[in-house]
């Protein structure tokens, strides 16, 4: 049980900060967009990398030359891109909340909650090194990954679904445009901090 505990107490520490992968499950869940889907990706993702470092994927992961700085390029650039892509959502602005799916289909949503996930090198920093590299000091080395595990599914789920108590705040058009406008900034300064490590 302590093993679990410190798993999930790390885990929803390194998941919690306001990231990329955050923000779109944030503006899916306001959308009331894909939500049960577009969380669950995030969460069985978090999972299988997650269950990766535990079993010490991460060091094979360091031995791989070049892999990392792929991973580094490959995520600023998409980053960079999805920032363009919001902020310019942010200038058009005229987007309110509306009750039903969002424009988006789920192919969509899901290929870019997968992009946002398995693109972003943060991503392996957290899960598949930094959770594998702490759950060797436990000997119940599952029960740490079971603890982050748990975070991942009560985090993801608590945005998505508890994002629709913002959803009044979100029937005006200008809080749209802040919110795309902070998502935007966000993904350019995450892509900007990879490129510059």
């Amino acid at each position: 049980m302590q093993a679990y505990i410190a798993g999930f107490a790390l885990g929803f520490s390194l998941i919690l900060a306001i990231g990329a992968q955050n923000a779109f499950v944030l503006r899916q869940g306001l959308r009331n967009a894909h939500v049960f889907a577009v969380v669950l990706t995030c969460a069985l993702s978090d999972a299988v990398l997650i269950a990766a470092g535990v079993a010490g994927f991460g060091a094979l992961a360091r031995a791989v030359p070049g892999l990392e700085e792929v991973m580094r390029f490959g995520g600023a650039a998409f980053l960079s891109w999805y920032g363009a892509r919001t902020l310019w959502a942010a200038w058009k602005g005229g987007e309110v909340l509306e009750a039903g799916e969002g424009k988006a289909g789920l192919r969509a949503a899901l290929l870019t909650c997968l992009a946002l996930t398995w693109l972003n090198p943060h991503v392996y920093l957290d899960t598949v090194v930094l959770l594998g590299s702490v759950s060797a000091q436990y000997g119940d080395k599952l029960g740490f990954g079971a603890g982050a595990v748990s975070a991942s599914f009560v985090f993801f789920f608590g945005l998505g679904y508890g994002a629709r108590v913002l959803a009044p705040v979100f029937r005006r058009p200008g809080s749209w445009r802040v919110l795309d406008l902070v998502v935007g900034l966000t993904m350019w300064a995450i892509a900007a901090k990879l490129i510059y490590l």
